[in-house]
């Protein structure tokens, strides 16, 4: 099953249907379906379809020149295909082949690739460069290093800067998108199934919606043979070496520590040290630094896990193994379900902002907005640390504060009223709208302060649910005829 993925789907049919030469670039992390994508795109297509392999030249070679006889005879056996002498013959084949017709040629892994044949990028040059005026070829260089990726199409040093026609960063799907993978499920438990595992498609794929929240957790996390008792601890491991220093980081960013010191403490890094650990974690994209919106020098930067699963398995899961292993997983789900309210706070968080973004592209914010983030700073009236956990600016101009509340029962007036004493921190004015967003409703008299201010507006998690839009697709994540 197949589900989403239209605005890609879309562009990548679309340069299909120019029939002229088309170079697309497509990366994003690992399991975010980016195969699948390009598997339902050529579905119907006359493809070949190459899957490099780690650190193996024969075998990449023979691969690609296996793809390669796939485009110049369709109803052949590839097993038979006879193995190109070099990289530049195969290469300088498929665009052969493309001159007649219209084909498709997939390098899936393009990162193996490259590193077991340093000069692929070079060779694919010199061929694009011969060939793009007279050719129909449809090329795809698919990876999930993002930092080589980018650097090979985005680089103005890479030989294959300027060449691309398009790109894609496939990205996990948000948590409105990720309700289409459990239809039948009420809302909050899509809502906590989102904050254990994100928009990853095959991680959103492994739970059950007619299970309970508690079944499912014992299913997909507490078993030691499911694919995601162990999946964060293998993907630390193929992405970083000497991991050890990283585990202890992300251990204590899962507990809560956010400022660089209590970072340093908690994992036992030497903060001279930290920074290195900090800056590799973001470049793959485990880790985000962020600074309040009114105070942009980093002085108050905080560091937070961007990856839900990796955030839901280093506080619930890593620290219980042991117990897991020893048969003790009933346990372990009784403590993660006692857990999940606290832990589900930052989660909602996420949501409210990603919903502003949809209310936005669906034309139905009275405001422009091109910044969400949060504020976190003193607060001189009472001398204590405050925090407004939605604010959303247009340039330099905050256009809107906000507080998300997931909790069992309504939010009261309290917290409409301690929103709207805090608003001035974040650069808000008296007009400056004061949103609150709330999963079990407002009570009675919060009702009433909020219509007795005139700029408040009170928003239910349900409402968020029914009255949500698809967003229009940022423009960093889709690029159509860019380098040119």
């Amino acid at each position: 099953m197949f589900i989403g993925r239209e605005r890609e789907l879309d562009l990548l049919r679309k340069r299909f249907e120019t029939g002229a030469f088309e170079f697309v670039g497509v990366y994003g992390r690992r399991r975010v379906g980016k195969t699948a994508l390009l598997g339902e795109f050529t579905r119907d297509l006359h493809v070949g379809w190459c899957t490099a392999v780690e650190d193996d030249l024969a075998a990449n070679l023979r691969l690609l020149s296996q793809a390669v006889y796939a485009l110049g005879h369709p109803d052949g056996d590839a097993e038979l295909a006879p193995v190109y002498p070099d990289f530049h013959s195969a290469i300088e084949a498929a665009f052969q082949f493309a001159r007649a017709e219209r084909v498709v040629l997939v390098i899936d892994e393009y990162p193996y690739l490259a590193n077991a044949y340093p000069s692929i990028s070079s060779v694919l040059q010199a061929a694009i460069d011969a060939h793009r005026e007279n050719s129909h070829l449809y090329l795809i260089l698919c990876g999930s290093s993002l930092s080589f990726m980018k650097e090979q199409l985005l680089d103005r040093k890479s030989p294959l800067y300027g060449r691309r026609t398009a790109q894609i960063e496939l990205k996990p799907f948000d948590f409105f998108e990720s309700c289409a993978f459990h239809p039948e499920l009420d809302a909050m438990a899509k809502a906590q199934i989102y904050g254990m595992v994100g928009g990853v498609p095959l991680y959103l794929m492994q739970f059950d919606q007619y299970c309970d929240l508690k079944e499912n957790i014992a299913e997909v996390f507490l078993d030691p043979g499911s694919i995601l008792f162990e999946e964060p601890s293998n993907l630390l491991n193929q992405e970083v070496s000497k991991p050890a220093a990283y585990n202890a980081i992300i251990a204590a960013l899962a507990q809560g520590a956010t400022q660089h010191n209590l970072i340093a403490q908690k994992s036992g890094i030497e903060p001279s040290a930290l920074d290195y650990y900090l800056k590799e974690l973001v470049r793959i994209g485990l880790v985000k630094r962020e600074t309040p919106f009114s105070s942009r020098s980093g002085r108050k930067a905080l560091w937070y896990l961007s990856d839900p699963l990796f955030a839901f398995w280093y506080r619930f899961i890593r620290p219980r193994r042991s117990l897991i292993e020893r048969g003790l997983g009933e346990n372990v789900a009784v403590r993660i379900m006692e857990g999940l309210a606290t832990y589900m706070g930052p989660v909602f968080e996420t949501i409210c902002r990603q919903w502003l973004w949809r209310e936005l592209s669906a034309n139905r914010l009275e405001f422009e907005m091109t910044e969400v983030g949060r504020w976190w700073g003193n607060d001189p009236t009472t001398k204590s640390q405050a925090e407004i956990d939605v604010v959303a600016v247009d340039d330099n101009t905050t256009v809107l504060v906000g507080e998300c509340k997931w909790r069992n029962e309504p939010t009261d007036a309290s917290e409409l009223a301690k929103l709207d004493s805090r608003a001035s921190l974040a650069g808000a004015n008296s007009a400056t709208p004061r949103w609150l967003f709330s999963r079990s409703g407002f009570t009675s008299g919060c009702e009433e302060l909020a219509r007795s201010m005139g700029n408040a507006r009170l928003v239910r998690f349900e409402d968020m649910l029914s009255n949500s839009a698809k967003p229009e697709l940022k423009p960093e994540s889709i690029t159509p005829d860019v380098g040119q």
